[in-house]
């Protein structure tokens, strides 16, 4: 097992992946190098956590030889051109979500990375959760059974102060609002729970504040099993929540309402009869507890780099993610049930904001 080191550009939220993950993880990961902007942030993090090395430059960051991953923490519209240059300089890339702007630079950076030593892995922190992770084994133990209806709840508050960094709430560096930004973990967490999307009819409006992108949505989903979903999710909410609540054929299952870790325990889970029950306990009997967010994902990414394997977020992942984001913008704009998958010849494949 190989330490692996790290360079991380953005320390907005890439103080948290220090925080939760690498500086707990040190027989895993050492944090090499830091890259921000702001030279105040880059001395407050460097010495708190004691990293020497120092930089406003990414051009710097790609030129150390020394760095095995670059993890992108930048605002969402340069994670495309960071991603694309990190993986031609030879390194692996974490890269926060939304991972880019686009199927069409998706399927680029698939391709760039078909050609290069190092691989993406995008960033879903929410699924590494005990609550979450139960969940997923009665679903991929077939114990939960088929999944009939579900709902996602995205219940935030966003106000003036959240907005007043230059580049949130604008369509050219935030690339969509709060459909993208906050409620794509929840999203991501229902779709890894009953499935791919067949097709989705949604509206979404700027109701809460005064920006160019949505802070108030709705939307309802056909799976390609035949189940049906919901999704609602707002930035004007005076109590946070996230919420999944899903009905299947053997059990009921509820997420924890933490705003920032639904993934977490206490999920309820309910039964729909003795048989079921005991299916449950017993699987639950050999559970081991994973630890969580940033934490549990890393843990697995540096397992899955020492092997060769998958790893636990994949880009095919991160592509379903931004196909539902490109459905959901289609159908408000257009107000029409849209049809997945969306491939290369799809009037969004290219830029989900417009047609064209």
């Amino acid at each position: 097992m190989s330490v692996k080191n790290v360079a991380i550009v953005g320390l907005g939220i890439g103080k948290s992946h220090i925080e939760e993950a690498y500086s707990k993880q040190p027989e895993l990961f050492r944090v090499a190098a830091i890259c921000d902007l702001n030279e105040a942030r880059l001395a407050e993090i460097g010495d708190a956590y004691g990293i020497a090395r120092r930089t406003t430059s990414f051009d710097e960051v790609l030129a150390m030889q020394d760095i095995d991953i670059v993890d992108v923490c930048t605002p969402p519209g340069l994670h495309f051109e960071q991603i694309v240059a990190s993986l031609k300089a030879g390194k692996h890339v974490i890269c926060e979500k939304p991972l880019v702007g686009s199927l069409a630079q998706i399927d680029e950076v698939a391709a760039v990375e078909r050609q290069s030593r190092g691989r993406v892995m995008p960033i879903f922190q929410y699924r590494f959760g005990n609550g979450f992770q139960k969940a997923k084994l009665l679903v991929d133990s077939g114990i939960a059974g088929r999944p009939y209806v579900a709902t996602a709840e995205t219940f935030w508050t966003r106000g003036a102060a959240y907005y007043s960094v230059p580049w949130r709430g604008k369509v050219a560096t935030e690339l969509g609002g709060a459909l993208l930004t906050h409620a794509i973990h929840i999203h991501d967490m229902l779709c890894g729970l009953i499935g791919d999307i067949e097709s989705v009819a949604a509206d979404a409006i700027t109701r809460v504040n005064t920006i160019e992108v949505e802070d108030c949505a709705v939307a309802a989903l056909r799976m390609t099993n035949g189940a049906l979903a919901s999704l609602a999710v707002t930035l004007g909410s005076s109590r946070e929540m996230s919420r999944l609540h899903i009905a299947f054929e053997n059990v009921t299952m509820e997420s924890s309402h933490a705003p920032y870790s639904p993934g977490d325990e206490p999920w309820t889970f309910i039964p729909a009869n003795d048989e079921a029950k005991a299916r449950i306990e017993e699987a639950f009997a050999s559970f081991e507890p994973v630890p969580r967010r940033f934490a549990g994902q890393m843990l697995r990414y540096h397992a899955a780099l020492d092997a060769g394997t998958d790893f636990p977020v994949t880009l095919a992942d991160a592509r379903r993610s931004l196909e539902l984001i490109t459905a959901l913008y289609a159908s408000s704009d257009t107000g029409q049930r849209i049809r997945l998958p969306i491939a290369a010849g799809h009037d969004r494949y290219a830029n989900w904001t417009r047609r064209g």
